[in-house]
């Protein structure tokens, strides 16, 4: 049986009516279109059927003199799912001085004798089948005012006022929806941005449920985890070389587990050496809790964070970044990181492939620049400055068949 909701839309022209159904699906894909740009592009399509529309755009960031227009248009199937940029920034006027949070059509704006001799509608609609539109500009706390227009083509019926009833009424599901994208592509960003920044600085970072089955890693983890030397996976599972250490391992994760749901009686445990069968200095471990909703929590979940340092690791200092901080010649950089790295003057020289004395020269040159005196000094500025942060790189989630944290595929919105 299909209601028809009178309430909230009557008949369009055609004498089509939208039913319970539909409009819960539409509402159910803009609102999905916060967490998936794809879920959005859906909802356009379902709009673009609804009101007979030949487009159906959602303006993203106005076009101006010095920026790139970005909308997402449903009826162009070269554009379906993408975000289409356009630069010149006249290309929405008329519409885009109206107020915001209301909706208008061209006939408010213009008669039809003004419309057809505007060079919008010669420039811009008319080659594209486009006569009649509607549309509205929504405000939004974080993303400014975004532009939502409807059109359709000479032959089809102007928009009428049920058409504008409907257009309304899904206002404000719009504009929650892309408010919440936004703020969940900054939060998506800026996490980004702090893991790519930890994986710099050469510390293996893993995320593990409650069982102690691995969710996600850096690139770091993956290194050392190959490695197999004090720590690897087994199955999906973070595992110690030694049993002794793999208890403490676990006991460790567990404790952070706990800690999440009230304070731990004495000191809570947060660190642990763990041995590796190289022979090379321990692995050193810290565990922390992470924070989450009570009802979202279980296996599959995010339940702690691991950190991993490898005391003898080599630092992984920027070349470009070095020599723009300290202006060193490429010879001077290759030497203060190789120095950085735990070599001597004589070993890095060798590794260089320079003569001793050639080295002495550059080191001098060096200890000019940076202000140091003495070798281990300089060690201490490499390893201190912010030449580890300027290396390029991404935290990627495990591989099948280990389970994934699964992220949403979220493109930040701006509007200038």
């Amino acid at each position: 049986m299909t209601t028809t909701i009178t309430s909230v839309v009557t008949a369009f022209p055609t004498g089509q009516s939208l039913s319970l159904d539909d409009y819960d699906r539409i509402i159910g894909l803009i609102h999905d279109g916060a967490l998936d740009a794809e879920q959005l592009s859906l909802a356009l399509d379902e709009l673009r059927r609804v009101f007979q529309a030949n487009y159906v755009s959602l303006i993203l960031r106005v076009p101006s003199a010095d920026s790139m227009g970005i909308t997402l248009i449903s009826g162009q199937p070269e554009w379906a799912g993408k975000l289409a940029c356009f630069n010149d920034y006249r290309w929405d006027a008329p519409l885009g001085r109206m107020p915001a949070d209301q909706v208008h059509t061209m006939d408010e704006l213009m008669s039809r004798e003004e419309w057809e001799a505007s060079s919008y509608y010669r420039d811009y609609s008319q080659p594209n089948d486009v006569y009649h539109i509607m549309g509205a500009n929504i405000s939004t706390a974080e993303a400014g005012v975004l532009g939502f227009r409807i059109t359709r083509n000479q032959r089809q019926p102007a928009f009428q006022e049920q058409d504008r009833a409907l257009c309304l009424r899904l206002l404000p599901h719009l504009r929650r929806s892309l408010q919440v994208h936004n703020l969940l592509g900054r939060s998506e960003s800026l996490g980004n941005l702090y893991a790519a920044a930890v994986n710099r600085l050469s510390v293996a970072t893993l995320v593990l449920d409650a069982g102690g089955s691995v969710l996600q890693l850096n690139d770091v983890a993956r290194e050392l985890l190959a490695q197999a030397d004090g720590l690897k996976l087994v199955g999906s599972r973070l595992e110690a070389s030694y049993p002794s250490d793999n208890r403490e391992l676990h006991k460790l994760i567990r404790e952070a587990v706990g800690s999440k749901d009230g304070p731990q009686p004495g000191e809570a445990r947060e660190a642990l050496s763990v041995a590796r069968p190289s022979g090379e200095v321990s692995l050193g471990v810290v565990v922390e809790p992470i924070a989450g909703a009570e009802w979202a929590e279980g296996r599959g979940q995010p339940a702690v964070m691991v950190y991993i340092r490898d005391a003898v690791g080599k630092s992984q200092v920027d070349n470009r970044v070095a020599r723009e901080l300290f202006n060193f010649t490429p010879t001077e950089t290759a030497l203060a990181l190789q120095l950085a790295n735990g070599l001597s003057l004589e070993e890095a020289a060798e590794e260089l492939g320079i003569m001793r004395n050639t080295a002495r020269a550059h080191l001098r040159a060096i200890f000019s620049k940076t202000g140091v005196r003495r070798q281990a000094e300089l060690v201490r500025v490499m390893l201190n400055c912010v030449g580890t942060l300027g290396r390029g790189g991404t935290v990627r989630p495990l591989d099948k068949p280990l389970p994934v944290i699964t992220q949403p595929q979220l493109r930040s919105v701006a509007v200038s």
